[in-house]
């Protein structure tokens, strides 16, 4: 009974050995940090690198708000209600330039038998006061626009330079 005991552990072991060879080899162990936070090496460029980084995400979130704040602006701008009140708005001014320029040169609409024609006048729209002077003797009709930070653009007519 010995021999078929003693022989499988014998043919276990040689087997073993056989398959598994071992070589051992040894060297000293040192320890260096990979982080350049904690070594030192290398540090200024990883910092530039975490600092860029930054600035990158907080520069895309920048664009992101201005980018929806434009296209909320964008959107505004374009509606149905804002375009009809622009148009509405132009075409009161066009008319109010029309009338000032009448009673400045003193063009009577068709089907007005009296045409009465003023040497002045004076308007205030949206806090700008528009006055105009007639110069018979020097022929020119002067135009004199006040705003309300108290800039004044003066702008001068030659009346006989115009043939209607």
């Amino acid at each position: 009974m010995m021999k078929w005991v003693f022989i499988p552990l014998i043919l276990l072991f040689t087997s073993c050995s056989i398959i598994i060879p071992l070589v051992a080899r040894g060297e000293s162990m040192t320890f260096g940090f990979s982080n350049p936070s904690f070594s030192g090496q290398g540090f200024s460029t990883h910092a530039l690198s975490i600092a860029q980084l930054e600035f990158n995400r907080k520069k895309d979130v920048d664009d992101d708000i201005a980018s929806a704040e434009a296209k909320a602006a964008r959107e505004e701008a374009n509606s149905i209600l804002n375009k009809f009140l622009n148009n509405v708005e132009s075409r009161i001014y066009a008319q109010l330039s029309k009338q000032l320029v009448d009673n400045m040169f003193g063009i009577c609409d068709p089907g007005v038998t009296e045409c009465v024609s003023t040497d002045s006048g004076v308007a205030t729209v949206e806090g700008a006061e528009i006055s105009w002077v007639r110069d018979e003797t020097t022929g020119t009709i002067t135009l004199n626009i006040v705003s309300e930070d108290g800039s004044t653009t003066t702008i001068s007519v030659p009346i006989d330079g115009f043939g209607f």
